[in-house]
C-alpha cells in the first residue's frame, strides 16, 4: 500500500496543489512563488526521503504570509492523510542537527494530539525578502493539521539562514523516523489502542 496523499486548497488568497508520498526517494518539485520556502521544502523532502510536489500561487505582492501558512496547512493535511491508520509506525522521531555554527533539535510524536513548541530565537527578522517569523507560522500550522506533537529547539546559531535550514532538514529526518513502519510493532503503537 502506497502512503500518499494529494491536497487541493483554494481561497481568495492562495491556490495550492500539493502531493506527498511518504515512502519516497527525496524527489521534490516545488514552486510556491516564495523562493526561500521553495528551498526549505526541497531540503525537507530530500532529507526526509519524501516525494513532494507543490504548486502554489498567492498574494505575494502583499507578503509571503498567506502562501507560507497555507502550504503548511496543506502539507500537514497531506501527511496526516498519507499516514492512514498509523498501524505499525514507530510514532516518535527526533533529530539533533548541526548546520555550520548552528545546532537545532526537532522532535515529533505522531500522536493525533496537536501541540507545537518553538524554543529559541532567530537572529535576523528577514532572510533576503522572507520574514523569519513565518517559520513559526509554517511549523505551527503543519503540526496542527498533521495532528502531531512537534517541538523545535534552537540551541545556538548566528546565521538565520543556517538555523532555518537546520530546522527543515531536521524536520524531514524526524518525520521520516516517526513514520517508518517497524515490523515489530503490532497494530497501533499506543496502549490506548488508537492514535
Amino acid at each position: 500500500m502506497t502512503r500518499e496523499a494529494r491536497i487541493n486548497r483554494k481561497t481568495s488568497e492562495t491556490k495550492i496543489d500539493l502531493s506527498l508520498e511518504i515512502d519516497g526517494g527525496g524527489l521534490a518539485e516545488v514552486e510556491t512563488g516564495v523562493p526561500f520556502l521553495n528551498h526549505m521544502l526541497n531540503l525537507f523532502a530530500k532529507h526526509g526521503l519524501f516525494n513532494l510536489n507543490v504548486k502554489a500561487s498567492g498574494d505575494t505582492e502583499i507578503d509571503d504570509h498567506h502562501t507560507t501558512e497555507d502550504v503548511g496547512i496543506c502539507l500537514g493535511q497531506a501527511f496526516r492523510e498519507a499516514l492512514g491508520s498509523k498501524k505499525g509506525i514507530v510514532r516518535y522521531g527526533h533529530m539533533v542537527l548541526p548546520m555550520d555554527e548552528a545546532l537545532v533539535m526537532v522532535a515529533a510524536d505522531l500522536s493525533d494530539r496537536p501541540h507545537f513548541e518553538f524554543n529559541g530565537e532567530l537572529p535576523s527578522p528577514k532572510v533576503g525578502t522572507f520574514d523569519s517569523e513565518l517559520v513559526h507560522e509554517f511549523l505551527c500550522k503543519l503540526a496542527i493539521e498533521a495532528r502531531m506533537n512537534l517541538h523545535v529547539k534552537i540551541f545556538y546559531g548566528k546565521n538565520t539562514h543556517h538555523i532555518i535550514e537546520a530546522i527543515f532538514k531536521a524536520l524531514g529526518r524526524t518525520l521520516d523516523a516517526a513514520s517508518t513502519i517497524d515490523p515489530r510493532v503490532q497494530g497501533i503503537p499506543s496502549t490506548k489502542g488508537m492514535l
